[in-house]
């Protein structure tokens, strides 16, 4: 009798997933629901779209509401931004920690350059908005935009390099890498340090805090790998930092410092152990009679031992960084941008040229782009640090521009800054999106044209 086993729907659900990634970069798919939410915006949908974000939201037992802060629950624009986004910076926080681990990061003599380079591409975006801000005589309330243009958006930023093919050079890709990596660094100490609301009140939450955060460490220190261990933490740290005003979306950043980054089995005993189980196997294979659908606790057994093997072979740093990664750029990124990309086109957002939407324009498309190449161009001139192999200054200039694409953190930053639904935000956003537009747009042309003899 002769067996087949094969799931026929999970193969085409796969497959079409698969596909769809193939097709669809993050980059591209952030752009189009921007797009559509723009369109959705300026619709007859609009007060269905400003309406939904108002909406209430429970999760809980009883009174217990986990999605409140201080008994009023949050609305779905604040689950977003406030919860869901969490798992984001989690995310980033984990391919942090593995590029200071081991990555580009590891070596502070490699690190340098781009690290020196992102310091220039957040201070100077910061100065270009204060400056346009003076000039434009700034109320103290707009001033609060200062750092929304000196984020970089990794999604973007590598899916609009990574449209140009072979012809960029390996190091090109990894300095804009670890430079976006940096800057995301200092995006969440901006957050952590300037959009926070921490009281003396809080601080019995804090300290609550501290405790499960101290759970954490001692699993760390014990070997702990179990993923469910530190979302459980996790969770209770994120609403104990809601509660006490600081930003819930810094506890994803402080949980990934527990992450173990190291497995509990080494390669080499894992593949060890595997031969044994599998020479067992096939031992048992040979013991049956006729092809038994139905396997012998041994058998299971065995298995049981390559499967538990396999689990501890992986860190949960590096488990979490894989499962996270295509439900970070495909649901929660994208859900995101349709939550915060919705720009209402009047006559005031429509005018570049005043306001912040200058200011946030003039710090993505200039400030990043003079900021990333000054600092590099003098880091490398003092010989603090050497540019990197296959890198030439028209490149660099092209990929500093590229720099400017901020979308994600920008807008997080301009939801933190001005009040929801208020001109303000309406204009910084514009100016997000009209920046990351252009700074990608001529730092694609401008790296198309440098790099045309590397062209495959």
């Amino acid at each position: 009798m002769e067996v087949k086993y094969r799931n026929k729907n999970f193969y085409k659900v796969y497959g079409f997933i698969e596909d769809f990634k193939t097709a669809i970069n993050p980059g591209t798919l952030l752009m189009i629901v921007a797009l559509l939410t723009m369109i959705v915006a300026n619709s007859p949908l609009k007060e269905w779209y400003e309406s939904i974000w108002q909406l209430d939201f429970f999760l809980g037992v009883g009174k217990f509401n986990l999605l409140s802060h201080h008994g009023h629950a949050l609305n779905l624009l604040h689950v977003i931004n406030d919860g869901i986004m969490t798992v984001f910076f989690f995310a980033v926080g984990l391919e942090i920690k593995r590029e200071v681990l081991v990555g580009e990061l590891s070596s502070l003599r490699q690190a340098m350059l781009p690290i020196i380079a992102a310091f220039g591409g957040m201070i100077v975006p910061v100065l270009v908005f204060f400056a346009t801000g003076s000039m434009q005589n700034f109320s103290p309330e707009e001033m609060k935009g200062m750092a929304i243009p000196m984020a970089t958006d990794i999604a973007f930023s590598i899916g609009i390099l990574s449209l140009l093919g072979k012809r960029v050079p390996l190091s090109l890709k990894i300095f804009l890498l670890a430079l976006a990596i940096v800057d995301d660094i200092g995006g969440i100490l901006v957050i952590a340090i300037f959009y926070s609301n921490f009281s003396m009140a809080s601080f019995i939450d804090l300290g609550i805090a501290l405790l499960f955060f101290g759970i954490l460490i001692a699993g760390n220190w014990l070997r702990v790998n179990n993923k469910l261990f530190y979302f459980i933490n996790g969770l209770a740290i994120w609403f104990l930092f809601l509660q006490a005003g600081i930003h819930p979306t810094i506890s994803g950043v402080l949980v990934v410092f527990t992450v173990p980054a190291r497995p509990q089995l080494d390669l080499k005993r894992f593949t060890s152990g595997l031969k044994h189980d599998i020479e067992v196997l096939e031992t048992t294979i040979k013991e049956q009679d006729g092809e038994d659908i139905v396997l012998s606790n041994n058998q299971v057994h065995y298995l049981g031992r390559i499967e538990a093997a396999a689990d501890h072979v992986i860190s949960p740093l590096q488990d979490m960084e894989d499962n996270l990664h295509d439900v970070v750029n495909y649901i929660i990124m994208p859900l995101f941008a349709f939550a915060n990309a919705g720009v209402v086109f009047n006559a005031s957002s429509l005018n570049l040229f005043e306001g912040v939407s200058l200011s946030i324009f003039l710090g993505l498309v200039l400030g990043k782009m003079v900021g990333i190449f000054s600092f590099t161009w003098l880091a490398i001139k003092l010989r603090v640090a050497h540019i990197p192999s296959g890198m030439k200054w028209s490149s660099l200039g092209g990929l500093s521009m590229l720099g400017g694409v901020g979308f994600t953190v920008a807008l997080f930053l301009a939801g933190l800054s001005y009040p929801a639904g208020s001109e303000l935000l309406n204009g910084a956003k514009m100016g997000i999106i009209a920046g990351s537009v252009a700074a990608g747009l001529g730092g694609y042309f401008w790296l198309k044209v440098s790099l045309k003899d590397k062209a495959s």
